[in-house]
C-alpha cells in the first residue's frame, strides 16, 4: 500500500463519516416525527432496529432541546 492509496482511503472514510452523522441526524428528525404523528414506539422501534430506550433517548432530546431553547435569551444581532 502507497501512501497516495492509503490517503484516497482516509479520504474516503472522512466523507463515509461525514454521511453518516447526517443520515443520523435526518433520522432522528424522522423518529421524533414519527412520534408527534403518534406511531406507536415498538412500530418505530421494529423500523429502525432501534431499542425503546434508544428511541425514547432521542424523543426526549428533541423535548429538552425546545425547552433549553424556550427558556435561552435571545440576542438581536
Amino acid at each position: 500500500m502507497d501512501k497516495r492509496s492509503l490517503a484516497q482511503l482516509a479520504g474516503r472514510f472522512r466523507d463515509a463519516e461525514a454521511r453518516t452523522e447526517i443520515l443520523r441526524q435526518e433520522l432522528a428528525v424522522a423518529i421524533r416525527q414519527a412520534d408527534t404523528d403518534g406511531l406507536a414506539q415498538k412500530d418505530i422501534c421494529e423500523a429502525t432496529g432501534y431499542t425503546r430506550q434508544q428511541v425514547r433517548r432521542i424523543v426526549k432530546a428533541a423535548d429538552s432541546d425546545d425547552e433549553q431553547s424556550a427558556s435561552s435569551p435571545q440576542h438581536d444581532a
